[in-house]
């Protein structure tokens, strides 16, 4: 079970570093209505830029946090219910813009396997 919990610590907190360090300025298929970015996904969003880079400051810090409790456990919790918040709030704005649901579908993975690690 400890292998898995480190997989999944491992996709979700790669991934998300992934999005907010590597993939910013570029389009993906799940970006929020027809953004083409980070900063249109958000105005897409109905949301200030800056409200972008405490969400995205929060991510990368909580997606870290998640990466070091592989060998630091303290911080698990923090990390995992966290990102849950955070893929919480992704869901509802992908919601909240009328996306299909498909546009949500890695917000809400990455949710529930931040759910599965906390309450592991």
């Amino acid at each position: 079970m400890e292998f898995l919990i480190i997989a999944l610590k491992l996709i979700v907190g790669l991934s998300i570093l992934n999005v907010w360090l590597v993939r910013l300025n570029k389009s993906t298929p799940w970006r929020g209505g027809d953004a083409a970015n980070i900063v249109e996904e958000f105005k897409n969003y109905g949301l200030p830029i800056w409200f972008m880079w405490v969400i995205g400051s929060l991510k990368v810090i909580l997606a870290l946090l998640l990466l070091v409790s592989i060998f630091y456990p303290q911080v698990e919790a923090i990390a995992a219910y966290g990102i849950s918040i955070l893929m919480l709030g992704a869901v509802s704005m992908h919601i909240k813009i009328g996306d299909p649901l498909k546009k949500s579908l890695p917000a809400f993975t990455f949710l529930v396997i931040s759910l599965v690690i906390a309450l592991l």
